[in-house]
């Protein structure tokens, strides 16, 4: 028996959450409904997609897999009805978006434009702030949706979120550094190294948390609010950092190497997602939006 379009949305939900009755209280159906359709998903894959636990489920390497092929498939069907749409039958309207500092330049350029293509006709707006801030504004019905860093969301019960990208910490080294001889580098290593600390989202919390669980106190050689400061001053030997993956580039503006390492031991890593208010009806240009946020996802 082959799978469905519903089997894989449900699937996609209890990945997310991380549970079943969170599942079904996002697609507002019964947990029977879920637990059904992830049995029958893993009966006809022929593999284990969750790890069950008391607190609920964890996804699994295979689970990992197949949930990046799940969103791919959910994006094209998207796509592809969006293909077939005449003109005079394109979207309209407004939609207002929200972004955290830290993506801003990195993920919402690229959906935005993905959705600015299939949908002309809609004024879009956007706003870069914080994460508390746009929380307060999804949940005052003030924004549509917001592409934000997820990992620290205060207000869970309120927000739907679907995970677009998760990032591991990076090392990062200025081109020569005696770290940059390994291929990866224990976080002990590090204790005593001056320090580029990024101030947004929770990435300088993250990083002092870190070091902190060493017994050391980290030796912050500068804080800052740019990702691009912090690339130069790597890249010139001002100190090394701590940040996601996502926006590592291997230069400086200046034209200067950045060498990154994998960090060996348990890291935090950051995760992306596109986030709206839970239980209330969501306009159409957000749910295009949604779409298209899969859509980039899916072809990460």
């Amino acid at each position: 028996m082959a799978f469905t379009i519903r089997q894989l949305r449900y699937f996609i939900a209890a990945a997310e959450s991380g549970t079943v009755s969170g599942a079904a209280l996002a697609l507002s159906i019964s947990q029977s409904a879920v637990t059904e359709a992830i049995r029958d998903l893993e009966a006809d894959l022929g593999v284990a997609l969750f790890t069950r636990h008391p607190r609920g489920l964890e996804i699994t390497q295979k689970g990992h897999q197949f949930l990046r092929h799940a969103q791919g498939i959910l994006a094209s069907i998207a796509d592809a009805r969006q293909a077939v749409v005449s003109d005079a039958e394109k979207l309209g309207g407004s939609l207002h978006v929200g972004v955290t500092s830290l993506v801003a330049g990195y993920v919402l350029s690229d959906i935005l434009a993905r959705f600015r293509r299939a949908n002309p006709n809609v004024d879009v707006t956007a706003l870069e702030d914080s994460g508390d801030y746009l929380e307060h504004l999804l949940i005052g019905g003030e924004l549509d949706v917001a592409v934000m860093v997820t990992s620290a969301l205060r207000d869970r019960m309120a927000l739907q979120t679907e995970i677009l990208e998760v990032s591991p910490y990076q090392l990062w080294l200025p081109n020569g550094h005696r770290l940059t001889e390994a291929t990866s580098v224990a976080i002990e290593d590090l204790v005593g190294e001056p320090m580029i600390m990024l101030r947004l989202d929770e990435i300088e919390e993250a990083t002092r948390g870190l070091l902190s669980a060493l017994g050391a106190r980290p030796r912050v050689a500068f804080r800052t609010r740019s990702v691009e400061a912090v690339r130069s001053l790597v890249a010139t030997g001002a100190g090394i950092a701590l940040l996601p993956e996502l926006v590592y580039r291997r230069w400086s503006l200046e034209g200067d190497r950045i060498v990154s390492r994998d960090v060996s031991g348990k890291l935090p890593v950051v995760q992306v997602g596109v986030v709206w208010r839970k239980g209330a009806p969501l306009p159409e240009t957000a749910r295009e939006f949604i779409r298209a946020a899969q859509s980039y996802s899916a072809q990460r």
